[in-house]
C-alpha cells in the first residue's frame, strides 16, 4: 500500500508539473492520457519502466519554449557597432543584417507593436576555411540580442540527429533542434547549422530532406521532432548555415537560402585585422599588458604569410598567439620586461611549423 501511495504521489507531481507549464492545450490532453494509462499500470511490473518514459517526456515538453521569446534589439546603431567590433570589412553581410532590422522596425510601427515581424532570412555563409563564417553567425545573434545555438553538421551520419528518435526505441532522444531550444529557453534564437556541405554521403539525402523542412518558412512552423511527437513552430528561428562550397548541398536546400560569399582576405586586410583584433586579443589571453609587446611595421608582411597564401585568418591567429605565449613565458622567467618584435628578432619568437 505504501508503495502504491508513493507511486500515486509521483503521478500527482507529474500532473502538477503539466498544469503549471505553458504547453499547447491538445498536447496537455495527450500527455494526461499517458498519465492515466500509467495510473492503471501501478500494480504491474511494467509500471517502473513506463513511468521513466513518461516522466522523461513530461520533463522535455514542459522545458521547451512554446511561447517564450527573446526581445530583439532592433537598433541599427547597436547592430553596426557590434558587427564592426567583431569583424573588419564584410560590408555585404553587415548591410543585410541592417536591412532586416530596418524592416522589423517599420513593421513594428505599422502593426502597432504586434508580435509578428518580418520573416527571418535564411543565410548561407559561403567561403573557404578560416574566413570567419562561424564567428560571424555568433556576431549576428549578438547584434540582434538573440540567443545562439550551433549544430555541427560536418560528419553527421543520421537525419535522426536533427529529427529526434521515437520514444518506441530504447535509446529514444530528441533531435539537436529541440535540444538547442530547451537550452536557450527561447523560440526565436539564431541557430547555426555549421558545415552543411560535409554531412556523410550515406545520410545526405535524408539530412537534406530535413533541412528543406527546417529552412522553408512555409513548412517549419510545424516541425515534427519524432521524440516530442508534436509540431513545434520554428518560423521565428533565424537559421544561418555555413559551407566551404555548394557541391555537397542539395538544390532544394540551396533554393531556400540567401547565399552570401565570405571573401578571402588580402595581405593588407590581414595586417589590419592582426593589428586591430588578433594581437590585442592574444595579448589579453596570454596575461600580458598591451605595453609589454609591440610589433614593428616591417614585421607584419613576414607573419601574414609564414606558409604561403592562406584565404582565412587561422594561421595568422595561431602565429600571433604563439608569439604572445613565448613572451609571457620569458616575462615570468624575468628574462624580459617589455619587447619590441622587429624584422631582425622575429625568427626567435616565431613558432616552428
Amino acid at each position: 500500500m505504501n508503495s502504491n501511495s508513493a507511486q500515486f504521489e509521483d503521478l500527482r507531481l507529474l500532473e502538477e508539473k503539466l498544469k503549471t507549464s505553458k504547453i499547447p492545450q491538445d498536447l496537455l490532453q495527450k500527455t494526461n492520457v499517458m498519465i492515466e494509462r500509467l495510473a492503471r499500470l501501478i500494480s504491474s511490473r511494467e509500471y517502473s519502466q513506463e513511468y521513466d518514459i513518461v516522466s522523461r517526456y513530461v520533463d522535455w515538453i514542459v522545458s521547451l519554449p512554446w511561447e517564450k521569446r527573446t526581445t530583439e534589439i532592433l537598433s541599427l546603431e547597436n547592430a553596426k557597432k557590434t558587427l564592426d567590433v567583431n569583424h573588419y570589412g564584410l560590408e555585404n553581410i553587415k548591410e543585410r543584417i541592417l536591412e532586416y532590422i530596418s524592416i522589423a522596425n517599420l513593421k513594428k510601427v505599422q502593426q502597432n507593436s504586434a508580435v509578428e515581424g518580418p520573416k527571418a532570412p535564411v543565410l548561407l555563409l559561403l567561403g573557404l576555411v578560416g574566413t570567419g563564417k562561424t564567428t560571424m553567425a555568433y556576431s549576428i545573434a549578438q547584434a540582434l540580442g538573440r540567443q545562439f545555438g550551433r549544430i555541427p553538421m560536418g560528419g553527421m551520419g543520421d537525419a535522426l540527429q536533427l529529427r529526434g528518435k521515437s520514444r518506441t526505441y530504447p535509446d529514444a532522444d530528441p533531435g539537436q533542434i529541440m535540444k538547442i531550444l530547451r537550452r536557450v529557453k527561447s523560440k526565436n534564437p539564431v541557430i547555426l547549422l555549421d558545415e552543411i556541405d560535409r554531412v556523410t554521403q550515406e545520410a545526405k539525402a535524408d539530412i537534406m530532406g530535413v533541412l528543406v523542412e527546417l529552412l522553408d518558412p512555409e513548412q517549419n512552423h510545424n516541425f515534427l521532432d519524432h521524440f516530442i511527437d508534436y509540431p513545434f513552430d520554428l518560423s521565428e528561428v533565424l537559421f544561418i548555415t555555413t559551407a566551404n562550397n555548394t557541391a555537397g548541398i542539395a538544390t532544394a536546400v540551396l533554393d531556400r537560402m540567401e547565399t552570401i560569399e565570405m571573401p578571402s582576405y588580402t595581405d593588407e586586410q590581414k595586417t589590419i585585422i592582426g593589428k586591430k583584433y588578433l594581437l590585442p586579443r592574444a595579448i589579453a589571453a596570454s596575461g600580458l599588458l598591451p605595453s609589454d609587446l609591440t610589433f614593428q611595421e616591417d614585421v607584419w608582411p613576414q607573419i601574414v604569410r609564414p606558409l604561403g597564401f592562406d584565404a582565412g585568418m587561422r594561421t595568422l591567429d595561431r602565429t600571433i598567439s604563439a608569439i604572445c605565449r613565448k613572451i609571457a613565458k620569458l616575462k615570468v622567467e624575468n628574462k624580459i620586461t617589455k619587447l619590441v618584435i622587429t624584422g631582425e628578432n622575429l625568427k626567435e619568437y616565431l613558432p616552428r611549423w
